[in-house]
């Protein structure tokens, strides 16, 4: 690094970096100096590559000075933030106490995508132009705008909390930044025939080359079984219990949903005999679990590899036409939607918080629509039959 030179900026100061590199050329920092408790302080304003320039070091120097004038707090005075991953790990402990499904899809976000990135920068550190940063290296990997919001919105969130638990007294960075546009409704739903082909895929073992036989615990069919004719989420299923089942009144309790809301779903005959066979003898055990007796937390990618054996996601390239597990859901309540069955009746089924959820398959139920406009047209007619024609006297 070499030494600091003046720049046309009283108390600006610039040093060019010697291996630093931006845009082709050597990365420069700004530095800006003035005087605090007698003695001189030089403060590191930022790099160019960061978004700094000559002016905006003179901007923060001025704002420094407007503070020693007015008795604010410089940053010499002020307690050093605390480390991206140490908020990180008290932020995923409160997360796992309070939040549904046990704070696992904050871990995750936190795990993939922020965790190499961040961890080592103190709060302070992070900048606006890091988070942007972010944005387009998940998406130059194809990371759909859905999750990338996601990312974001959990660092969002984690600066909140560290404001209100006073371990950061700074600025929300994401207060600066244009989440993105989330277009990510899915079309696909299965047609009965795709959605027995697909069970019964589900419930053979592809392990055996030369011949295909019934699996001795065919869970992944029972899941997907239990999605498809119930419209429950994935986590929805691997929370229920023993106790949560009630045959006498055909009805699944559906418990730490994602919208925080304990709703009732009823069984199927399908999904009964499934349940009856795999009520567990502890009424307060799951009924799903792995192979280690434990609870569930992910669909098995087994899933998605018979799905792609059957040829449903052949050479679909929109991410919101591929057929995965969330597609059984999506399925049931297209289906009741081509039935005919009233929105407000597939919200509640659903458990969505807002109509406009369910709006987006309104569009299912065609002869409804057509039926309401025909009667219509014939309440028209019958109007203008009672209309006595006047003539006009020659």
């Amino acid at each position: 690094m070499a030494g600091r030179s003046k720049t046309k900026y009283s108390g600006v100061y610039e040093r060019v970096a010697e291996k630093k590199m931006f845009k082709g050329n050597p990365d420069i920092a700004y530095d800006i100096t003035y005087r605090f408790d007698g003695k001189k302080v030089w403060e590191k304003v930022g790099w160019l590559s960061e978004g700094y320039s000559p002016k905006l070091a003179a901007d923060v120097l001025s704002e420094r000075i407007h503070a020693k004038r007015h008795g604010d707090e410089l940053p010499q005075q002020k307690k050093q933030a605390i480390t991206f991953e140490k908020l990180a790990g008290q932020y995923l402990k409160w997360s796992a106490e309070n939040k549904s499904r046990a704070g696992i899809d904050d871990k995750s976000r936190y795990e993939n995508h922020l965790k190499n990135r961040f961890d080592s920068k103190r709060l302070d550190e992070i900048v606006p132009l890091d988070l942007e940063r972010l944005k387009t290296a998940m998406g130059k990997t194809k990371i759909s705008p859905k999750t990338i919001s996601h990312c974001l919105a959990l660092i969002r969130a984690m600066y909140n909390k560290a404001i209100e638990w006073n371990l950061y007294q700074g600025v929300n960075p994401v207060k600066k930044i244009k989440m993105p546009t989330v277009q990510n409704a899915r079309d696909r739903f299965l047609s009965m025939e795709e959605a027995e082909l697909l069970l019964t895929e589900l419930k053979r073992n592809h392990q055996i080359k030369t011949e295909y036989k019934e699996l001795k615990d065919p869970k992944l069919h029972d899941i997907a079984l239990l999605s498809l004719q119930t419209g429950a989420r994935a986590g929805e299923i691997f929370n229920l219990k023993g106790q949560d089942v009630d045959f006498e009144n055909e009805l699944m309790t559906l418990r730490d949903t994602k919208n925080t809301e304990t709703r009732y779903a009823p069984m199927t005959k399908d999904v009964k005999k499934m349940l009856k066979n795999r009520m567990p003898e502890d009424p307060g055990a799951y009924i799903f679990t792995d192979k280690d007796g434990e609870k569930i937390k992910e669909v098995s990618n087994a899933f998605q590899k018979i799905v792609d054996r059957i040829g449903f996601n052949k050479g679909v390239e929109d991410s919101r036409q591929r057929v995965v597990f969330h597609t059984c859901r999506h399925t049931f309540a297209s289906w009741l939607a081509i039935e005919g069955t009233p929105l407000l009746t597939i919200a509640r089924l659903m458990g969505h918080k807002s109509i406009a959820m369910t709006m987006r398959y309104s569009h299912l139920s065609p002869d409804h629509k057509k039926d309401a406009v025909n009667g219509l047209a014939a309440a028209l007619k019958k109007h203008k039959s009672k209309v006595v024609e006047i003539k006009a006297e020659g």
